[in-house]
């Protein structure tokens, strides 16, 4: 799938939306990133500032430059560079069993 037929989806706006570009999604949102839609050379930059497959990244803000929190790091790029960056939104973890209070007047 190619940026503009993922750019009409909205992605951010549905949670079930598949994949769509980076520069759709709303700040404050995790994504993984599916797929770098651009040059070999340009692929190969943004997966050495993390911007890897299927790598978890949060999207800070999307004003004049997109602010991005990858592996702790906060970069910033430019829209057009975010347009080429295809992503899926994450779903909330479910807490685990180990994370739950105990209910303690079931025990005897």
């Amino acid at each position: 799938m190619n940026w503009n037929q993922a750019d009409e989806s909205g992605c951010g706006q549905q949670p079930q939306c598949e994949v769509c570009p980076l520069s759709r999604v709303q700040a404050g949102v995790s994504v993984r990133i599916k797929q770098l839609c651009a040059s070999p050379e340009m692929q190969a930059r943004l997966r050495e500032l993390g911007f890897c497959e299927d790598q978890i990244i949060r999207l800070l803000t999307s004003q004049t430059s997109f602010i991005c929190q990858v592996c702790n790091a906060r970069l910033a790029i430019s829209e057009q560079l975010a347009r080429v960056i295809m992503v899926e939104p994450v779903l909330a973890r479910v807490r685990s069993d180990s994370s739950r209070p105990i209910n303690r007047s079931n025990q005897r």
